[in-house]
């Protein structure tokens, strides 16, 4: 298990790693609240676990208010974890994330139950989770997957596999795409838009051929006058 300084030069690398804007260990320091929350969670993560009362949940209030980022005291989270933006992002008590993994602005890692028990998602290692995306229950989401941003995922997603959608479903595993199969039958829907249009041309096509029939009879008729 890494000590304390070796975790923080992880997680004070990984946005010099992943985020092309930032312009050296300075910039992150200074100004990235992704770092700034998880550097306050990794204090107030090793109070809970020594069972100080209060302390560790008024901290991670504190930090809250300074970086919009909420991280429950009793979360797990591993090496090299980047929170880029971070506004918004949510984690439960009993959430875990995995080594290496990228979560993006208001992303929610949030419970179904009421129980004490496990009842927060568990995100395996390289995990990426687009922006306001929702991860609920206690699910896993495999190692090297992907979840699209605004998704709402509420089963267990593959090991390299990328979801999207409401609620999220797999699209692409290992690289490769997947064909969606829906769930239900897909019933065809009648278009009334289509539907009034079909009527309007056909009607335009009987005054069409009426005008034609019409403008004959009238040649004829004043042909024979002449004669």
């Amino acid at each position: 298990m890494a000590g304390p300084i070796e975790t923080f030069l992880s997680d004070l690398r990984a946005p010099i790693e992943r985020d092309p804007a930032a312009r050296g260990w300075l910039d992150v320091v200074l100004s990235y609240p992704g770092f700034h929350a998880l550097t306050a969670y990794r204090v107030t993560h090793r109070l809970w676990l020594m069972g100080v009362p209060l302390l560790p949940r008024w901290l991670s209030h504190v930090a809250r208010f300074l970086t919009g980022i909420e991280i429950h005291p009793g979360a797990t989270i591993g090496q090299r974890v980047f929170i880029d933006h971070g506004m918004g992002v949510v984690m439960g008590e009993t959430a875990e994330v995995g080594d290496g993994c990228t979560i993006y602005q208001g992303v929610t890692l949030g419970g179904t139950s009421l129980a004490h028990t496990k009842r927060h998602p568990t995100l395996g290692k390289n995990v990426t989770v687009g922006a306001s995306a929702v991860v609920l229950g206690a699910i896993v989401v495999g190692d090297n997957a992907r979840v699209g941003s605004g998704s709402v995922v509420v089963r267990d997603v593959p090991a390299n596999a990328t979801v999207v959608g409401i609620p999220a479903h797999v699209v692409a595993q290992d690289g490769k795409p997947v064909r969606a199969v829906p769930d239900r039958p897909q019933v065809e829907m009648p278009d009334p838009n289509a539907d009034a249009l079909n009527h309007l041309q056909r009607r335009l096509e009987q005054l069409e051929a009426r005008l034609a029939q019409v403008e004959r009879e009238n040649g004829e008729e004043t042909w024979s006058w002449v004669i």
